[in-house]
């Protein structure tokens, strides 16, 4: 973990858990061959719609991290994504899940393109 992502306590502020979820929903998209940006040319996207998160246990400025990510759930126009961030010692720092509808650019519900579907199945 960055410095400037550190309260004054030494502490990963609690909202920057949010943006580890986020690089690993990248990376995992990138992993299956169906890059987030490329679904986004193509008018496709995935806003969060609900994120829960449970913290156990605090990183610290220069910890080397792991963060596990999951598809936990597939719908017609839901994707729920499970995610666990562990510390160098495979301890369990955080839980979370975020819950992703399938829009347009325009807003409105669509249907996880098959492609993306068939990656995501594998």
């Amino acid at each position: 973990m960055t410095y400037a992502e550190c309260t004054v306590g030494n502490h990963v502020y609690y909202s920057r858990y949010l943006d580890i979820l986020e690089e690993a929903r990248g990376e995992f998209f990138r992993h299956i061959g169906q890059p987030a940006a490329r679904l986004q040319e193509a008018g496709v996207i995935f806003p969060v719609t609900e994120a829960r998160v449970r913290y156990h246990k605090a990183a610290r400025y220069d910890d080397v991290l792991t963060v596990e990510l999951f598809l936990e759930e597939l719908g017609r126009v839901r994707l729920v994504f499970a995610c666990r961030v562990r510390d160098e010692h495979g301890q369990v720092l955080v839980e979370a899940t975020t819950t992703h509808a399938c829009t347009g650019l325009n807003d409105k519900l669509t249907r996880i393109p098959e492609p993306l579907r068939k990656a995501l199945l594998k």
